[in-house]
């Protein structure tokens, strides 16, 4: 893929693979399989360092919960049938986490770079808009030292990594930051421009994987409510039962309470973005707005699990990207 989209990693890669321990192994330690499953993992997954997050949450799922059990399993000696089920089901785990919460990431080859540089009406509107950006006093001139922030400014929008993600990108700049003075804004253009072909050129033969901190909301969350009789009956107790005004219809004091509680249940936040609005608005304009408030229990259970299952399908048709940063 071209480095500056994104890439979901939501485990469908996982479940299609085939992965066997060496052959040459005839008992294997817990701390080896896991190490061997994340290995393989992260081979899958473009390379990436599995966050630590995401391990945690699948050894709990695999019955490895808390720092007492990850000890003690990690000594424990496995035989081979042992460690190879152990293998399935650390893998399977993994995949079963990223389906419910997927890792967006930026796949930095190099790409993205080559093509401004090959396009010279988009080199020089990119080298003039970070030289304005730079140039805050208005002088016409910049620092020479001012090329580092230009190019860290560019980011991973634009197939720059992170300075600690690629060590490589500060040799680079001190290549060129050697000598003192001042840049116009052609002068400016001409320095940038090698700067970036060579840092194009260190991607395309060392990638990197940037993982963003996005949130992927997709109803995989909703549905577990939806299936456990006991969480969705305390959702409808909580809903519905809670302060509202004498008023108000079924629908609104439904839509409140999840305005406010949402996220607990799997829902985006309602102050997310507008796309988070429009999803309301279009799960409300589906469901009959003229309900009485004083429904009965059946009719209550019935009105709550139509709006989690229609919130459930259009996050599942059209996901909600939250910045985590945001």
């Amino acid at each position: 893929m071209s480095d500056g989209g994104i890439t979901v990693l939501d485990g469908n890669t996982l479940r299609s693979l085939h992965v066997s321990l060496p052959e040459d192994r005839v008992t294997l330690t817990g701390a080896q399989v896991l190490d061997f499953a994340e290995s393989e993992a992260s081979q899958s997954l473009f390379g990436i360092s599995l966050p630590p997050h995401l391990k945690s949450s699948a050894l709990r799922l695999i019955n490895i919960d808390g720092v007492d059990d990850d000890t003690s399993f990690r000594r424990t000696e496995l035989s081979r049938e042992e460690a190879s089920r152990k293998l399935s089901d650390y893998l399977s785990a993994i995949a079963d986490v990223l389906k419910d919460n997927p890792l967006v990431v930026s796949i930095l080859d190099g790409n993205t770079l080559r093509m401004f540089l090959e396009d010279e009406d988009d080199f020089a509107m990119i080298a003039e808009n970070l030289f304005t950006d730079l140039d805050t006093e208005d002088k016409g001139k910049i620092s020479k030292s001012e090329i580092r922030n230009a190019v860290v400014h560019m980011g991973v929008e634009m197939g720059v990594p992170p300075l600690e993600e690629f060590p490589l990108l500060n040799d680079i700049l001190k290549k060129h930051e050697e000598e003192e003075g001042e840049l116009g804004q052609s002068q400016f253009a001409e320095l940038l421009q090698p700067i970036l072909q060579e840092l194009a050129d260190a991607l395309a033969k060392k990638h990197v994987v940037f993982i963003h901190k996005i949130k992927i909301v997709n109803g995989s969350e909703i549905r577990k409510v939806l299936a456990d009789e006991k969480k969705l009956n305390d959702v409808i107790a909580k809903a519905l039962h809670g302060k509202h005004k004498n008023d108000q219809k079924s629908t609104e004091i439904i839509r409140d309470f999840l305005e406010k509680n949402g996220k607990e249940l799997g829902l985006p936040p309602s102050e997310a973005n507008e796309a988070v609005i429009l999803l309301y608005d279009a799960v409300f304009t589906d469901i009959d707005s003229g309900k009485d408030v004083s429904l009965d229990e059946d009719e209550s259970r019935k009105l709550v699990r139509e709006i989690l299952e229609n919130f459930a399908e259009q996050l599942e048709a059209n996901p909600v990207y939250c910045d985590l940063d945001g």
